[in-house]
């Protein structure tokens, strides 16, 4: 059977005479007439079925069915005063659920920081945090499955259709494993690092930093050897420490630290022609309340530096 739709005018009227048990003082509290009132509550009574009231000339007591009603009446009331001020929180960014993808790098450096800042200065807001790969969290963003996304990319790269904002640049370092001769060389030349096999992102997952890398490796007329594909940057590092080959990584994931693996950076005038990488976060044109506050709060974090 279909329940009934019962207004809220009803709902208000059986708690002004529950809480007075008399007609006339809930009338006169409600501003209108008695008749009108007796008329509502046999309304109410008629749509649950159920008699809420027992009513002589000399009292008015509450059944069984309408003690248990009070309270999940004034309830409801008091959620319903409190709706105007809830649209008003989201309209304007305080409260409301974002879904934030983020790549495994940011999560060595300025994302945890973020996070915090971001729930002190708007706790009412809920933040769900997705790790994810750029060949992921583009189409998840496009189709509205996230709000934004922290990507990382080659320097100039603008994924199609989004709105984006640099959040930082950063060199690449090599991983490499603690046991080989480069571990311990007092120079890193280029020459030497590029006949090495490597442990590699595949493509598909972040197309611009991996076309940067093959294009080094061209421009000195050799091509990589990779001798392993792995997706996230931890599982690239615990492969390397594996003794697998060297591995081109951001500066920040020397943050990870794994036993039988070094960091090192290619130092003089070949550090220039090392590709650098850059962070983004991204979303589709036309953000929400709540996504703008969060876009805003970034360019306020890259403007000082945090």
């Amino acid at each position: 059977m279909k329940e009934p739709v019962i207004e809220l005018r009803l709902w208000r009227q059986f708690v002004a005479v529950a809480e007075t048990l008399h007609f006339g003082r809930a009338a006169a509290r409600l501003h209108m007439t008695q008749p009108p009132l007796t008329q509502a509550i046999a309304q109410l009574e008629r749509l649950l079925d159920v008699r809420l009231f027992d009513r002589t000339r000399r009292s008015v007591q509450l059944t069984e069915a309408g003690e248990a009603l009070w309270p999940q009446a004034v309830a409801l009331l008091e959620r319903a005063r409190a709706l105007p001020a809830v649209a008003r929180s989201a309209a304007e960014g305080e409260a409301g659920h974002l879904r934030l993808a983020f790549v495994s790098t940011v999560g060595f450096t300025f994302l945890p920081r973020w996070v915090q800042a971001y729930r002190d200065e708007h706790p009412r807001t809920r933040l769900d945090l997705v790790e994810a790969t750029a060949d992921v969290q583009l189409p998840a963003i496009a189709g509205g499955e996230v709000d934004a996304g922290f990507l990382l990319h080659s320097p100039g790269f603008a994924p199609a259709g989004l709105e984006h904002l640099r959040i930082a640049q950063e060199p690449l370092v090599l991983a490499i494993p603690e046991s080989h001769p480069l571990a311990v060389a007092r120079s890193l030349p280029l020459s030497r690092v590029l006949a090495e096999p490597l442990v590699l992102f595949p493509r598909r997952i972040l197309p611009s930093l991996h076309d940067a890398l093959f294009g080094l490796y061209h421009a000195s007329g050799r091509e990589p050897v990779v001798a392993q594909e792995a997706i996230q940057m931890q599982t690239i590092v615990n492969l390397v420490s594996a003794g697998l080959g060297l591995a081109w990584v951001p500066e920040s994931v020397r943050q990870f630290q794994r036993a039988g693996v070094v960091y090192r950076a290619i130092g003089g005038a070949a550090a220039r022609q090392v590709p650098r990488c850059e962070t983004s976060l991204a979303w589709r044109p036309g953000p929400g309340a709540a996504l703008s506050r969060f876009i805003a709060f970034a360019r306020a974090q890259v403007a000082a530096g945090g």
